[in-house]
């Protein structure tokens, strides 16, 4: 399967004492309501494995193409909600600019 040409790319570093309600409220309320937006094609999540102390999440969405940034649901449903004041986070729109072993099965 081809990587996605369009990405939105965030990354967070979550204070440790709401971790927890954090990623149950992630997955269970954000991530379906961002997914739902138009142009948002599939989302995945990751924690970092530890090295400096912090713990960083990142969450890939795939876009059927950068507009989707730009539609009036994302710009609802966007945000922290009740973590607003807990979350160090940087979020950035990428474009593939190239391919190398596409289709390999390595």
């Amino acid at each position: 399967m081809p990587f996605p040409t369009d990405l939105l790319v965030v990354d967070v570093i979550i204070d440790p004492s709401v971790e927890d309600k954090w990623n149950r409220w992630y997955d269970e309320v954000h991530l379906p309501e961002i997914i739902d937006c138009p142009g948002f094609v599939q989302s995945a999540r990751y924690r970092s494995v530890e090295r400096d102390g912090k713990v960083h999440y990142i969450t890939l969405y795939e876009l059927r193409n950068l507009e989707a940034l730009n539609s009036s649901e994302f710009a609802r449903r966007r945000g922290w909600g009740p973590f607003a004041d807990k979350v160090d986070a940087t979020v950035r729109a990428y474009r593939r600019i190239s391919a190398l072993g596409e289709g390999s099965s390595e």
